[in-house]
């Protein structure tokens, strides 16, 4: 479970911003990876050489190193959320693709070589996403991408069993399972939702108010599962007033995430664990400034690519989130 949007400024800055929901224990922490950084293909045994440096939110464990959300000196932003049920990596050969990656590493791949949305669009023509056991779940982790550079150009990427699927994404938010194109069909259902709301009507002769403000929200769905966390970021994201400058934007990036912020207790997994929102993170695409806050600390960090990256060295860990 997770939710992620984008938002741009009157300035033009786009921000993109993520909570992360999980169910399993994580250790996330806030890595610096330089540009010529090599690493580990888990598949195939060759190694991968970045082009750009990033900033990311990732966990090491059992020697790998894997990330769920970063921004790359170039501006492009990318999320990993989960795709149950509908990620199938293996149901449909993807031929004439010149390099295999794991699921969980696609997110360091695409950071390290594409320097936008469109160079990322290019390059998944040249790859192939297989699925990997993650040493988190012990599984194959099932997986979908959003990503959005400092144009405010974002796209969904998803393999099913129909392929590699790219999606433009103009409403730019994304949660769970269904696939994109299902939710997006889905706003259908809440057309009618409005800031603004019908003061009186009549049925008959009995005229009829509503109680207070509000009531153009009422078609608005409010659990918590994805398709309901999508709608309601959806709504949110259109009808804010558009921030006039960086800081707004933060605050407004917050404010959308509450609503579908879960808390724990709220929604309890198969396996008898919480599944709560573990942190939330904003990212500011042109300063590639990362600001965030864990379930247990509610105030703001910060971390920038460009004022730490001289001085921090490969892989160092900016500290536990």
């Amino acid at each position: 479970m997770c939710t992620a949007f984008c938002l741009q400024t009157k300035q033009g800055e786009t921000f993109f911003g993520r909570n992360m929901d999980f169910s399993y224990d994580i250790d996330p922490h806030l890595y610096i990876i330089p540009s010529g950084y090599e690493w580990n293909n888990i598949l195939t045994g060759e190694t991968f050489r970045d082009r750009y440096r990033f900033i990311g939110i990732g966990q090491e464990l059992d020697g790998l190193l894997g990330f769920f959300d970063g921004v790359n000196e170039m501006g492009l932003a990318m999320g990993a959320l989960y795709f149950a049920g509908y990620a199938n990596y293996d149901g449909v050969l993807q031929t004439g693709r010149e390099e295999t990656v794991a699921s969980f590493d696609f997110l360091h791949y695409a950071l390290g070589k594409c320097a936008n949305v469109e160079e990322l669009k290019r390059q998944l023509k040249q790859v192939r996403i297989t699925g990997a056991v993650d040493p988190v779940t012990k599984t194959v982790a099932p997986l979908h991408w959003i990503a959005v550079d400092r144009s405010g150009n974002c796209i969904v990427i998803e393999v099913t069993s129909n392929g590699l699927e790219v999606y433009r994404n103009t409403i730019g938010v994304l949660a769970n399972s269904p696939d994109f194109s299902w939710h997006m069909t889905n706003l259908r259902n809440y057309m009618e939702a409005s800031p603004a709301q019908m003061e009186e009507t009549y049925w008959g002769n009995t005229r009829l108010t509503p109680f207070g403000q509000a009531g153009g929200t009422q078609v608005l769905p409010g659990g918590y599962t994805s398709p309901a966390r999508f709608a309601r970021t959806a709504y949110l994201k259109s009808f804010l007033p558009i921030p006039e400058n960086r800081n707004e934007a933060v605050i407004s990036c917050f404010h959308v995430m509450e609503s579908v912020t879960i808390p724990k207790g709220a929604v309890i997994s198969s396996r008898g664990h919480y599944d709560y929102t573990k942190y939330t993170a904003f990212i500011n695409t042109a300063t590639c400034e990362y600001f965030f806050k864990t379930y247990d600390n509610l105030q703001v960090g910060t971390a920038g690519l460009f004022e730490q990256a001289s001085t921090l060295p490969a892989l160092m860990n900016l500290g536990g989130i």
